[in-house]
């Protein structure tokens, strides 16, 4: 007779007041369900990164986990047609006078089908050969009928510069040429939903801030931010972009893992609008929170200020100014050199002190699926 161990998890009707709720024996966590009459019972951890199955709702039969959507049948553990080689164990359930018990001899196995990992998972290294340089362009257009972007204009003088005087390697990323999806906010679900490669651009092959994450994190050795000033900020893209960016910065919170190592960024703000310091407060407080290293004077801008919204003066004054131009290129000049003290000092850091740092690890360390006590199931 095959070895039983039946656990009483509280009364069977506080259960039946939720689709899905969590509960916990000792060291095992359960995600039980009530649907059509009947109960089940699976493992509440997901497959992906843990996510608690508990706190999901039911589609059909199927679990859905609240960070990324995985799906299991809530009494096989058996993952979603199409994905059934992926399973979470199941447990044998029974109701007996009134109580609702649970045999956690009866776990079928986990199943976890191989999945092939997703380039930009592969460890950061530097490949050898020249200093590289990125230039990433927040500007919004219509690029069928454009215009004169007098911040992606000087960007595009620092890149020509970078390649033709320099010696460099250079890519020009236009973000409005990009389509990616907003951060969906699976950080304020849970830390550890916050992944990296980031979870969109796991389950979404059609997003393209892949491109933006093999530059900064991988291939450039310098980054060049272009931004207009829009009502005293920097522009929707570049906010579009640097919330995605958080996984980033995410994986030093939660896993003491430094991804932007002796890299630097440098910016470059035009506007009709002032608050150029604002803005370039923001860029460097954020870049510097990746990791990134800012060079002697690192930014360059232009504005003429609050009353000047005549824009084709505006305009003009940028197309025509070689000041501007020479101030483009001595400050890519500025931050290869520093790129070239970085890289021959070293790999730089893997991982940081956490005393003061952001999201001290203390504050994390439960992880990930922290349920409550089997007699109070949580809402589903």
């Amino acid at each position: 007779m095959a070895k039983q161990n039946w656990q009483d998890l509280g009364p069977a009707e506080e259960f039946k007041n939720h689709k899905v709720s969590e509960a916990h024996i000792a060291r095992t966590k359960l995600a039980i369900t009530y649907q059509d009459g009947k109960f089940g019972a699976i493992h509440n951890g997901c497959n992906h990164v843990g996510g608690p199955l508990g706190q999901g709702r039911l589609d059909g039969e199927y679990v859905v986990c609240p960070w990324h959507n995985w799906k299991f049948h809530c009494r096989s553990g058996v993952g979603e047609p199409g994905f059934e080689e992926d399973a979470v164990p199941a447990y044998k359930v029974e109701v007996r006078t009134g109580r609702l018990f649970v045999d956690l001899e009866s776990a079928t196995p986990r199943k976890k089908k191989p999945h092939a990992p997703h380039p930009l998972s592969r460890p950061v290294k530097r490949e050898d050969g020249t200093i590289r340089v990125a230039g990433i362009s927040t500007t919004v257009m219509d690029r069928k009928n454009p215009r004169y972007s007098t911040s992606e204009a000087l960007l595009e003088v620092a890149l020509n510069h970078a390649k033709s005087s320099l010696g460099c390697g250079t890519r020009l990323i236009r973000l409005d040429e990009l389509r990616f999806r907003n951060c969906e906010g699976y950080y304020s679900k849970s830390a550890h939903a916050c992944t990296w490669p980031c979870s969109i651009t796991q389950m979404d092959e059609s997003d393209e801030l892949t491109r933006v994450y093999e530059a900064l994190v991988h291939w450039a050795d310098v980054v060049i931010v272009a931004t207009p000033i829009r009502w005293g900020v920097a522009s929707s893209l570049y906010f579009k972009m640097v919330e995605r960016l958080n996984c980033v910065q995410n994986q030093t919170t939660i896993r003491n893992r430094v991804l932007i190592r002796n890299k630097v960024a440098a910016f470059i703000i035009t506007g009709g609008q002032d608050n150029v310091q604002g803005v370039a407060g923001q860029l460097l407080g954020f870049f510097a929170e990746l990791g990134f290293h800012s060079p002697q004077f690192p930014y360059i801008a232009h504005s003429r200020g609050w009353s000047a919204e005549d824009m084709e003066r505006n305009v003009q004054h940028v197309m025509n100014s070689e000041e501007l131009r020479e101030g483009a290129r001595q400050l890519v000049e500025r931050s290869v050199e520093f790129s070239k003290t970085l890289l021959g000092g070293g790999p730089g850091p893997e991982r940081t002190a956490r005393g003061g740092r952001k999201a001290h690890s203390l504050e994390i360390a439960a992880g990930p699926g922290t349920s409550r006590p089997a007699s109070r199931p949580a809402g589903g």
